[in-house]
Order: C-alpha cells, then structure tokens, then sequence
C-alpha cells in the first residue's frame, strides 16, 4: 500500500475545517466504551473515544474545537495513536490499514520539522487516516482490543520469563497477559530489548514489525510512558502475526530461518565487540566488501 502526504493536499483537507464552528452535541450512547474493551486513562479516554465515535466527515472541526478549547498536541498524539491500537487489527498483516498505528511516529516526526502554523497539519491528516482505515477495519469485522483478563497477569517475578516464553511459543493469550504485567513492572529498557528482538526475527510483513517497535517507543517517550500498557499488549499481538501458517516455534518455515541463523551468529560475537579503535581502513573494506556482494 502507498501513502501519499502533501502539505497542499493536508491544507487543503484541515484548512478550511479549523475555522467551522457549531459543532453538533454527541449523544451519551456515542462516547460510552463498549462492554469488553480496553479502558485507557481517565485523562486520555473521552479524546480516544471521541476520535472513535466520530464520523470522519466531521472529525476536523470537532478536534479543531477542543483544540480551541487547550487541548494539547501531545494529548491528541497519545489519542490518536491509542485510539488506533485499539481498534485497527494487525491481521492479516501488519501493514496495510495497520499503517494508521505505524505512521504516528513519522507525523510526529513531521510536525517536529515542519514551520511554527503547520505542525498540526501532519496530525490532522494522520487523524483522518485513522478514520479511513477504521471503516476498513469495520467491514472486515469491526476488531477491537479487549480488556485485560486480570485473573490471569503472572506474578512480577514471573512476568519477564513469561513473556519471553508466550513470545517464543508464539502463544498470543499468554504474551497478552504477560506483556499487560510487563508494561507495569519492567523497565522502558527491558521492555526495548525484549520486542525489539522479537520485532525482528521474522520477515513477514516486510519488515513492518520491527518498525512498529522502533515507532512505539519513540511515540511513547513523546506522550509518555503512562500509556505503556495498551501498547505493550498490542505489540506483543503484532509480533505474534504469522500469516495463517503452523506455529512457527514448531515448524521450520521460511520466514524464520533468516532469524534464527542471525541469532546464532550473535551470540559468537565477542564480549568486547563494542570497544575498539576507528579504523577508517576497515570501513573502506566494509563498504567494498558490501557494495560487491551479489
């Protein structure tokens, strides 16, 4: 799937909206989470649900009013990009509507560089893109991710290992629960570490899982690491995506391979890989050496 991003056609989609007024009231049954789904915080949640429940054809003003009203950029970042993993599946792939979780981290990104009265432009156009891949998401069974099973979260001495092994069995209840746990008790660090080993030993999806993790973790240190939860589940479901194929932990499918050779090699690197000198030689034979290979 391509994305196409313009600043004429982002004005041209947010210009005019951000000065219509006389916003339509929204029923009580319209911002009512629906029984079952994940909650967010109470700070957060009316934004994500009113991301949710609006139509895409009035979603610009109704922001562009709060907006008016002091709500911050950083508030409707973390709306947005909840409000997204909540309700678009990573399934079949992730990509294809998944890009609405993918893409937040790039129009943050977008915004940081662009000039002082159009770095909202790249929000509002995410924002709309959110709306167009969650109908897509409705017509292909209206996913959405449900609140945690408490009665089931490993103890926190436990919660690590737990979730490396559900991660390694590719055992998608079991990496829920424990990643719920483990956005509450691990560090930003242990948390890195972990899904970004397990955003890439696979190449399914082209790539896209482990730039899912890279995008979640600069996402969250934008908005803030309170909102680690939500995200941790949903990329533990993601990284789990095996297209409809055999359990990889017990198959010997293509698409691991690559992965796991890799992994071997890297644990016959030496302790010390890390110190050295700079050796402008070695990098002249690298390159020659890469840009040879065929």
């Amino acid at each position: 799937m391509s994305i196409s991003f313009s600043r004429r056609s982002a004005m041209a989609l947010s210009g005019s909206l951000l000065v219509s007024a006389g916003l339509p009231s929204l029923r009580a049954s319209e911002v009512t989470i629906p029984t079952g789904s994940v909650q967010f915080r109470p700070e957060i949640e009316p934004f994500v649900r009113l991301l949710e429940v609006t139509p895409r054809e009035r979603i610009m003003p109704v922001v562009a009013d709060k907006i008016r009203s002091g709500t911050s950029y950083r508030e409707w970042l973390a709306a947005l990009f909840l409000a997204a993993i909540r309700n678009i599946q990573p399934r079949p792939a992730v990509g294809f509507k998944f890009h609405s979780v993918l893409v937040v981290n790039s129009a943050n990104l977008a915004s940081m560089a662009a000039v002082d009265d159009e770095r909202w432009l790249p929000l509002f156009w995410a924002i709309d893109y959110f709306k167009r891949t969650q109908e897509q998401d409705i017509r292909e069974g209206d996913w959405t991710m449900a609140a945690v099973d408490e009665s089931r979260l490993p103890s926190p001495e436990k919660t690590h290992q737990q979730l490396r092994d559900a991660m390694e069995n590719w055992d998608v209840d079991a990496a829920d629960v424990a990643a719920a746990s483990a956005a509450r008790v691990l560090s930003a660090h242990q948390l890195f570490d972990l899904f970004a080993e397990f955003g890439s030993r696979d190449f399914r999806s082209i790539g896209h899982k482990a730039i899912y993790v890279a995008g979640a973790f600069r996402v969250l240190n934008v908005i803030g690491w309170e909102y680690a939860e939500p995200v941790m589940r949903g990329l533990s479901y993601a990284l789990l995506n095996h297209d409809g194929e055999p359990n990889p932990a017990k198959s010997d499918l293509a698409a691991d391979r690559e992965g796991r050779e890799n992994l071997a090699r890297a644990k016959t690197l030496r302790s010390d890989w890390l110190g050295g000198r700079l050796d402008s030689s070695s990098t002249q034979s690298f390159i020659s050496t890469f840009t040879t290979i065929r």
